[in-house]
């Protein structure tokens, strides 16, 4: 991963000795914040990144319901994807403000527009209202996902900050998976508006904790933001995400559409490449890309992503369809992948901080995902759920030993003035990685799908089948014995 000790570089710096940790002096702010302000404002900014974790897969379970209620079945899939698309944008727009202006005053921002977003979503009366207001939660989610891990970065010194990045990424892969079984959960007992309502006390509680208890120092450079760079980002990254998000499903792969999306996603990212080049105060400085360790850490992050989205998505619904499970339980069968990111991120943070070195946590974590889905890729009608709450946790082992590393490796890789950056950019690429890879597995389980229908149902079945597009497990498993298993079988 470049390196395996935990040492800040500075541009003059010499480079460290590889078995011992080198801290340089720390930034003012560690020195103002004692052991118990850094507790209290920690505790503040968990609870800002799993509400803002929480909010990109809380819905999933209850958009039937909210479906329902809107009359917006053709739209059902905004939902989700208006709210990861801005707050994807988001993430290099709050981190270059936060170098320029101060990440206090921009963190303070994004929750206020979070609360603001999510109190209109639980108000609203109709589908496009909440398209919108979920946009607006994006919008402010962005800003509280990168400033957590950024200001960490700034209140604590480089030797310590492997407990904490481990805890933030407990906090991830937990909230991927407590999502949907929260948003089950509230449209079951209350109503789908509290997978929103529930954001507004906790925000308030984290903004007068990071209003009342947090100070960091005010950057001493002239705010310039690369507002042409933000736009081409924004381009790019709208055309990826519904190129990935329609294609296949909404049009066909080859529509005229689809490949204006595609021409669009390329043509942004040029002419994004050539605003940077120019820009007095880039989004993201094109000499981060000559660092190996960014860039490393950066492609290691979006498969993370997929692996995680994708697997947080799918195999609820397997668990569903194939083992019968209701909404709820299918969360709860999710736990074993839960306590493995979990357990594994904290582990791992504490061993960074204990040894000061991390290369070999990204090493193992990557076998050990790797091993998880080639486990999981074995999933049958008859796997006995031990067999496979084993491979989940195996997986979330993985997961869970390489993220922390990702964001502790490239902050500790970069100049302090590109800390916001560098962080803003690492955790871009996951959330794309999350949002392409998601759509990508869609795309072809769908078509995977319609192919082994088409061996498994009996020859005369005729008019009895249901629409493919209205597929649910319990429409699946009302139907006579034969059909059903042929669908069962279809599916896993």
């Amino acid at each position: 991963m470049g390196g395996t000790t935990l040492v800040q570089h500075e541009p003059a710096a010499a480079p460290a000795p590889a078995e011992t940790v080198e801290e340089p002096p720390p930034p003012a702010p560690a020195a103002q914040l004692g052991a118990r302000r850094v507790r209290l404002v920690f505790f503040g900014l968990m609870l800002a990144l799993l509400l803002a974790a929480l909010d990109q897969m809380i819905v999933a379970t209850a958009l039937p319901k909210i479906v329902g209620e809107l009359h917006g079945l053709d739209r059902m899939s905004w939902a989700i994807t208006a709210y990861l698309l801005t707050s994807t944008i988001g993430l290099p727009v709050y981190g270059k403000l936060g170098d320029l202006v101060g990440r206090k005053g921009v963190f303070q921002f994004a929750i206020l527009v979070f609360v603001v977003g999510s109190a209109l979503a639980g108000r609203a009366q109709s589908m496009d209202q909440l398209i919108a207001f979920r946009a607006l939660q994006g919008v402010g989610a962005g800003g509280l996902m990168i400033g957590v891990q950024a200001i960490i970065a700034d209140i604590v010194p480089p030797r310590q900050r492997g407990r904490y990045m481990g805890l933030i990424g407990a906090a991830f892969g937990l909230a991927s998976v407590a999502g949907p079984l929260l948003g089950g959960y509230f449209t079951d007992r209350l109503s789908w508006r509290w997978c929103f309502y529930v954001n507004v006390p906790f925000g308030l509680v984290t903004l007068a904790v990071v209003t009342g208890v947090l100070k960091l120092p005010r950057p001493r450079v002239r705010a310039r933001l690369d507002v042409p760079g933000a736009l081409l980002l924004a381009a790019a990254s709208t055309c990826l995400v519904l190129l990935t998000s329609w294609g296949g499903t909404e049009y066909a792969w080859d529509s005229r559409e689809i490949l204006g999306l595609g021409a669009g996603a390329v043509a942004a990212t040029v002419l994004f490449l050539v605003a940077e080049h120019f820009a007095a105060e880039p989004l993201i400085p094109l000499r981060l890309f000559r660092d190996s360790v960014f860039n490393v850490t950066g492609l290691v992050g979006l498969v993370i992503g997929v692996a995680l989205f994708g697997a947080a998505g799918y195999l609820p619904t397997f668990l569903q369809m194939v083992d019968g499970a209701s909404a709820t339980e299918s969360g709860l069968l999710m736990l074993p992948m839960t306590a493995g990111i979990v357990g594994a991120s904290v582990i791992g943070g504490q061993l960074i901080t204990l040894t000061g070195r991390y290369k070999l946590l990204p090493l193992l974590g990557g076998a050990l995902s790797a091993a998880g889905m080639w486990l999981l890729s074995r999933l049958d009608t008859g796997t006995p759920r031990l067999h496979y709450s084993i491979w989940m946790a195996v997986l979330g082992a993985g997961i869970g030993l390489v993220m922390p590393v990702l964001v502790l490796a490239v902050q500790n890789s970069v100049r302090l003035a590109d800390l916001g950056t560098a962080t803003s950019a690492n955790t871009y690429f996951r959330q794309i990685g999350g949002s392409v890879g998601a759509a990508v597995f869609g795309t072809l389980f769908a078509d995977r799908l319609t192919d082994a229908l088409r061996r498994e149902l009996p020859p005369r079945a005729g008019a009895r089948l249901p629409d493919p597009e209205s597929l649910t497990p319990q429409l699946v498993h009302a139907l006579p014995p034969a059909l059903r298993d042929a669908y069962i079988r279809a599916y896993a």
